[in-house]
């Protein structure tokens, strides 16, 4: 354990919906909702303006938009918070040559790894000077940081300075700080975890704390319950790592006769999601990607993948994505191998906020290629991305349906712009990247 707070965790805030509200003036200081905007979509980033409704990060879109029904719902540009978000790391490892990203907006810093020696002083100021650099260099996004001596209570210290602040827990006041704060606070426990910590009557930080190391490990385990024991009163001595070693769950079945019943194929992905999800939960880990492998009768090896916006250890998750992936799998042929399997591991539990989407063209090994076939690009217009007409200039969707697209010309530099609305084949009209540099 460290014997100074020289562990930085920084978070941007409400990062996707800060990024559209930059982007989009007329957005700015509205309730803006991003996420999946279908009737199954979840909620991955809530503006303030839209958090006073009660909307939050994992809720599902259609609770959001009855809670919220004025806010603009967006679907999500993934190169735009890309962009950003290498602006914010790049400045992070100014600061120190060990960084560790979690996200896209959230990273670890080891303050310890560089030459500068630090005292409480120099590390708030420090820190504030960080948010400043990432104001201006992002256009505006604003972070939260908090130091600690600990990846755990650093981590705590940024939930404790949102919005937009700077918290610094000093060595010796840990356990007293995070007593109060919910179970849930503590790494590797989500959803399962939780369930069985309430057995024991466990609420908060504290309710871990008066419990013994023998309670928990009967009800969670050894290594869970032993683990868990030590966070709760801040032992913690995970180093920052700039690079993670690639890991992965998987369960795969050989058949003692090709199947080609669909539904047998289906029962046994469940079957063998539930096993992957027992060892993450174990292992108190998360994943982001899913991925499910089968073997035909001539040992042509089929894999396809899938990653999620977030991360979960979720059986129901794991199995729900699986079994779509299951349906490319042509069970005509016979199956003789079929496997469930999990990568992009973390210890931050984040259910999926977008739909999953794919990770690319199914892969496939072996002597023998399998040439899938691929669904042909059809032009879609998602609430929120970009686009460029060749009259009027650059825009963002605003709405589109019944074969029209309707567009709010504007950006970042602009201020609020008109709406004007096209047929959805207009040839003028086109997807724009304003974040990539210009050829």
């Amino acid at each position: 354990m460290r014997s100074r707070p020289t562990v930085l965790h920084l978070d941007l805030d409400a990062f996707f919906a800060a990024v559209e509200q930059r982007d989009k003036p007329s957005l700015r200081g509205k309730p803006v909702i991003v996420g999946g905007i279908g009737q199954r979509g979840v909620v991955a980033t809530a503006s303030y303006e839209a958090r006073v409704f009660g909307v939050h990060s994992a809720m599902p879109a259609h609770e959001a938009r009855r809670r919220c029904p004025h806010a603009a719902f967006l679907g999500g540009r993934f190169g735009a918070y890309r962009q950003a978000s290498g602006l914010v790391m790049t400045a992070l490892r100014e600061l120190s040559p060990l960084v560790e990203p979690l996200s896209l907006d959230e990273a670890f810093v080891d303050l310890a790894a560089g030459e500068r020696a630090w005292d409480e002083t120099s590390l708030l100021a420090a820190a504030e000077a960080l948010r400043a650099t990432i104001v201006e260099r992002t256009g505006g996004l604003t972070a939260s940081v908090g130091i600690g001596t600990s990846k755990f209570i650093a981590k705590v210290a940024s939930e404790l300075a949102k919005p937009d602040g700077v918290r610094l827990i000093p060595a010796g006041t840990e356990v007293a700080t995070i007593a109060g704060l919910p179970a849930r606070a503590i790494p590797g426990v989500g959803p399962v975890t939780m369930e069985r910590l309430a057995r024991l009557g466990v609420k908060t930080v504290g309710d871990v704390q008066r419990l013994s190391v023998a309670e928990l490990v009967r009800e969670l385990g050894k290594a869970s319950g032993e683990g868990l024991h030590a966070l709760a009163f801040a032992r913690d001595d995970r180093t920052v790592e700039s690079e993670r070693e690639t890991k992965s769950i998987s369960v795969e079945d050989t058949f003692e006769h090709d199947l080609t019943d669909r539904a047998e194929l289906a029962r046994i992905v469940e079957r063998d999601a539930g096993v992957v999800a027992g060892r993450l939960q174990h292992a108190r880990l998360f994943a982001r990607t899913i991925t499910l492998k089968a073997r035909y009768p001539d040992f042509t090896t089929l894999s396809r993948s899938r990653t999620l916006d977030g991360a979960t250890d979720a059986a129901s998750t794991i199995a729900m994505v699986a079994r779509s992936l299951l349906e490319g799998v042509d069970a005509r042929r016979g199956v003789r191998l079929l496997g469930v399997g999990v990568a992009g591991l973390t210890e931050a539990a984040q259910e999926a906020l977008f739909e999953p989407v794919s990770t690319g063209e199914p892969t496939v090994s072996t002597e023998r290629v399998e040439t899938p076939d691929v669904e042909p690009v059809t032009r879609r217009f998602t609430p929120g991305v970009d686009v460029r007409h060749s009259a009027y200039g650059p825009g963002w969707v605003w709405g589109s349906g019944v074969g029209r697209v309707t567009v709010r010309f504007e950006t970042a530099e602009t201020g609020p712009g008109p709406v004007r609305t096209f047929p959805i084949d207009d040839p003028d009209l086109a997807p724009f990247e304003p974040w990539q540099p210009e050829p």
